[in-house]
Order: C-alpha cells, then sequence, then structure tokens
C-alpha cells in the first residue's frame, strides 16, 4: 500500500485485548493515523462491537478527525453492518486486509505492540475507569510528546503542525 502523503489519509485499526487485576477481560480499538503514526483515540471497555467501532468513529469525525481510508483486518466487528453503513455514509473506504496477513496492517501492528511493551505489561488495572485513565495518559504521551525516529524525532503532533 502507497505511503500517505498527508493526516487523515489513511487510518489503521485493530483489537487488543487484556486483563484486569481480578481477571475480567477488557478490550481496545486502537487507532492510527498511518501519516505521522498518531493515535487519535483507544476506546477501552469489557465489550467493544461494531456498532460502538460506528460510534468511536462518528464522534471524532464530529471532531474534525476523518479519514479517506481505514485498513483493518476481516473481524467481526470491521466486516459489520454498522461500520459498513457508517463508511459509506461519509464516503470512507474499508480496506481489509488478507486473513492471516497482519504484517498488511503494520503501522497497527507496530502500535499495538508497543501498546502492550510500554503500557500494559507495565500497569495493573485495577477497574475500567484506572485503565482507561492510564491507557489515555500512555496515548496522550505517544501522539503528543514522544519523538518518533520515523518522523525525524518529532512527536507526531508536532509533525502534524510542521505539515
Amino acid at each position: 500500500m502507497p505511503a500517505p502523503g498527508g493526516a487523515d489519509e489513511s487510518w489503521a485499526m485493530d483489537f487488543v485485548a487484556d486483563a484486569l487485576v481480578h481477571g475480567r477481560r477488557i478490550r481496545m480499538l486502537t487507532i492510527i493515523d498511518a501519516w505521522n503514526r498518531e493515535c487519535p483515540h483507544i476506546e477501552v471497555d469489557f465489550s467493544l462491537t461494531g456498532v460502538r467501532v460506528a460510534r468511536v468513529l462518528e464522534q471524532l469525525r464530529q471532531r474534525g478527525r476523518c479519514p479517506g481510508l481505514i485498513q483493518v483486518d476481516n473481524g467481526p466487528e470491521f466486516v459489520s453492518k454498522a461500520l459498513d453503513a457508517w463508511a459509506h455514509e461519509h464516503g470512507i473506504r474499508l480496506q481489509f486486509i488478507r486473513p492471516g496477513r497482519p504484517v498488511e496492517n503494520a503501522y497497527i501492528e507496530s502500535f499495538n505492540g508497543r501498546l502492550r511493551e510500554e503500557c500494559l505489561n507495565k500497569h495493573a488495572f485495577v477497574s475500567l475507569d484506572d485503565a482507561r485513565r492510564r491507557i489515555e495518559a500512555w496515548r496522550t504521551d505517544y501522539s503528543s510528546v514522544r519523538p518518533h525516529s520515523a518522523l525525524g524525532q518529532l512527536a507526531p503532533d508536532q509533525f502534524r503542525q510542521l505539515h
């Protein structure tokens, strides 16, 4: 896939799973802009459906963030009627990777690895609110403060402002 030439041209999405200290599973919908590696949002909850994915994207759209294309795998939330209808309504192309080929969605896979290594593996979440708070703090640092070698040692927000 050709590299995007600007902000919000191409996003990638995926899910990450973890658990609270008492064992209850949580899921995260991760979203990344392939142009500058910015993460506009991570949705954290016990269950995330296709309807919820569409709602999160609509909230981002209403705040002025809307991609031209979203690359995803073939998970049930991404092939859902709700997400398809939302994408169609807003002229957004959904691009599905081939089954069993996560390397085709390399930006989000790399991002999810960093999220796991730098946040999820370092914290024991005691509640859903605790997980949301710590994950949001990590996301904010990742997108606003941390320099990225692929961006000339700028943070994604800084790169966006300069370009």
